[in-house]
């Protein structure tokens, strides 16, 4: 059974399409809110898709950007239905920051996600036993660090278990594969998810070793979100969460050439995986 499209992927949808209307009609942001009689700050906000749209308020769009095409409009309209209510992940509301709440949202739209990790395994990847072990260290309370593992668990089946899922390419230090967070025991299954996850169609696994040297984000991870039909956008993993796109486009660059770096100076896919195994195999073995 094919899971509803979820409220915020219908946003995004219609943030594309009116941007692009507005802009195939010559009007700017501020000409636009005013010939529909709203703030202009309502306009952005429908704009970068952070808001739902009412069906009234579409048709008044859509007449004043002369889209009248009637397959056109009948697909925004469903869109704009569908764009109400909350998000998969509004149930953890206490434990998503309002920046990875609109990571999350780009994140299910992404058709290609990169992602760098200098220290630990990245969160997509881990096992309930790791994400708790890691997560204890932070002085969290036992419910709390509950929540989280919930989050990362959903989040994970959502984007390696379901159906239209994005291609993903992890890039996994040396550091990550080798530092034993949790003992050997929960170390070990978590590599062996490793491997399990790597033989799946659209998952690549790389491991960057210790003797690839320095590069750009030596000292920090990220995430590259690549779109079809949009911009790309860099998530760069710290306490607040950051993202940068289109407004930042030299930053953006940077973060892209360095995944690029990166994927130059790691080793190869089956030799990647034969060293995990490898550091598996030595942990069963104590």
């Amino acid at each position: 059974m094919t899971p509803p499209v979820d409220p915020s992927l219908n946003r995004r949808k219609l943030r594309l399409a009116l941007r692009k209307a507005r802009e195939s009609a010559g009007l700017s942001q501020r000409e636009a809110a005013a010939r529909v009689e709203w703030s202009q700050s309502k306009l952005i906000r429908v704009e970068t898709g952070t808001v739902s749209v009412s069906v009234s308020d579409l048709r008044a769009l859509l007449a004043l950007y002369d889209v009248t095409e009637p397959d056109t409009v009948n697909e925004l309209v469903e869109a704009a239905r569908g764009s109400k209510g909350p998000s998969w992940w509004s149930r953890y509301h206490d434990v998503v920051s309002p920046q990875f709440a609109q990571y999350l949202g780009y994140e299910g739209a992404a058709h290609a996600v990169d992602t760098y990790h200098p220290i630990v395994i990245p969160g997509h990847l881990h096992t309930r036993a790791y994400a708790e072990a890691l997560l204890a260290e932070r002085g969290l309370t036992a419910e709390r660090i509950g929540r989280v593992v919930d989050l990362r668990m959903e989040r994970q089946e959502r984007m390696l278990d379901g159906t239209g899922r994005p291609a993903a390419t992890f890039v996994l230090d040396e550091a990550a594969v080798r530092r034993q967070i949790g003992g050997p025991a929960v170390f070990g299954e978590q590599l062996g998810q490793i491997l399990d996850f790597a033989g799946r169609d659209g998952v690549t696994v790389r491991v960057l070793p210790f003797e690839a040297g320095a590069h750009y984000s030596t000292l920090g991870s990220f995430v590259l979100l690549r779109f079809p039909d949009d911009d790309d956008l860099v998530y760069l993993e710290h306490a607040a969460g950051s993202m940068t796109g289109g407004e930042d486009l030299e930053l953006l660059a940077r973060y892209q050439e360095c995944f690029q770096t990166i994927m130059e100076r790691a080793l190869d896919e089956t030799t990647s995986l034969d060293l995990i195994e490898r550091v598996r195999q030595n942990l069963e073995a104590r």
